[in-house]
């Protein structure tokens, strides 16, 4: 017992920071992803122009233009909308 309970701890520290890095997308059935129009209106008040959003297993893609003109692809939790590190998160 002792045997399985260090095993455990020690594949919950290993795990830990790979978890929480990057976040991943949702498992959620989509009735419980947060509407599109909420992140849109996020991303614009933070002065971004989104031309698009689109679902990719979990997770909203979002292809927008930054202040400077420049073009952005960055990936959300479709549930709770964290943005995730990896911008191709959904296409995984």
């Amino acid at each position: 017992m002792y045997r399985t309970l260090v095993l455990a701890a020690l594949a919950g520290m290993l795990a830990g920071p790979a978890l929480a890095a990057g976040g991943t997308c949702s498992t959620a059935p989509k009735s419980q992803f947060k509407p599109k129009a909420t992140l849109e209106a996020e991303l614009t008040g933070e002065g971004l122009t989104v031309r698009q959003i689109k679902v990719e297993k979990g997770c909203y893609e979002v292809y927008a233009v930054d202040k400077a003109g420049k073009k952005v692809n960055m990936a959300y939790n479709a549930e709770t909308l964290e943005k995730l590190d990896n911008a191709e998160a959904g296409e995984n």
